[in-house]
């Protein structure tokens, strides 16, 4: 398969979704959705979305019945970008290179943007378009507890924390699973759920989401290192600035590049029961490792 043609034809799919789902700039309060539009559509590789569709087809589904809960964790993602990007955490000006929410509309309107995108994103998990009610109830439960203390607002908590010290590998790992990677595990669970699944593919996708999300975690911390700013469209090295602790300050980059390989090839041995329809995850585990922004 061309993964490029897929990627291009998906993304434009949720991009016109996420269009249909979000108010209109013209819509009071106009400076709230023109803020949580203007992060929304602002070029993002809807990652996130793109696993959970893919997991679905994976497990014998179609993208229209994904495609309210990929959506909805575009959402999340997003807000999660914009509070991070916020002076009380990153205090980062930039963002896929543009000016970051607050930078734009004010800190308090970037704030109440991320809260609205979180709170919109429960709104399609339980709407009727995502399935069934219990698998709409799964769902919702497996999301609301990646997005939360359990998942990635706990991750953050401890990265924030952690700037400045020295890490062991176990809790820098911990910090990864959680920040980053529980939000990705969840869209494969969700669209292995949402396609029908049985408890076996279940499994085997959730797998494959657990050690992507952790490779997805250690090539942003190489990015930040090796990257090229105008194609990551922030500050190369912020992360070092600011002490944080990641997989090439703790280990170096080649062991950085090393351990992302071993995920990759834990995550596509995952997959070797599923077969053609699992070729797009196989392919997009190759790109989460060999990306460039």
């Amino acid at each position: 398969m061309d993964l490029k043609q897929y990627l291009k034809k998906h993304t434009q799919t949720v991009d016109a979704a996420l269009e249909s789902y979000l108010p209109g700039e013209d819509r009071l309060p106009q400076s709230l959705h023109k803020a949580m539009r203007y992060s929304i559509f602002a070029g993002g590789k809807r990652i996130r979305p793109l696993l959970a569709i893919a997991a679905c087809e994976a497990a014998g589904g179609h993208v229209d019945a994904v495609l309210p809960v990929a959506c909805a964790l575009e959402m999340i993602h997003t807000y999660s970008l914009i509070h991070d990007d916020l002076p009380a955490m990153d205090n980062d000006d930039f963002r896929r290179g543009r000016p970051t929410n607050h930078k734009v509309f004010g800190d308090a309107n970037a704030i109440l943007a991320g809260d609205a995108l979180l709170t919109e994103a429960f709104v399609l998990l339980s709407g009727a378009d995502s399935g069934p009610a219990e698998v709409r109830l799964q769902v919702l439960h497996l999301v609301a507890r990646a997005a939360g203390c359990a998942g990635m607002v706990g991750g953050q908590v401890l990265d924030m924390e952690s700037e400045g010290k020295q890490l062991d590998l176990p809790t820098l790992e911990y910090i990864h699973i959680h920040k980053t990677g529980a939000l990705i595990r969840a869209a494969l669970d969700a669209g292995a759920l949402i396609g029908g699944a049985r408890q076996e593919t279940q499994r085997q996708l959730s797998r494959y989401g657990e050690l992507i999300g952790l490779a997805f975690q250690i090539t942003d911390d190489i990015l930040d290192v090796v990257g090229d700013q105008s194609e990551i469209g922030k500050d190369v090295g912020s992360d070092a600035a600011r002490g944080k602790a990641t997989y090439v300050s703790l280990l170096g980059l080649p062991q950085s590049r090393q351990r992302a390989n071993e995920l990759r090839h834990l995550a596509l041995e995952s997959l070797a029961d599923l077969g053609l329809a699992a070729e797009p995850l196989r392919q997009i585990a190759n790109y989460v490792v060999e990306r460039t922004s």
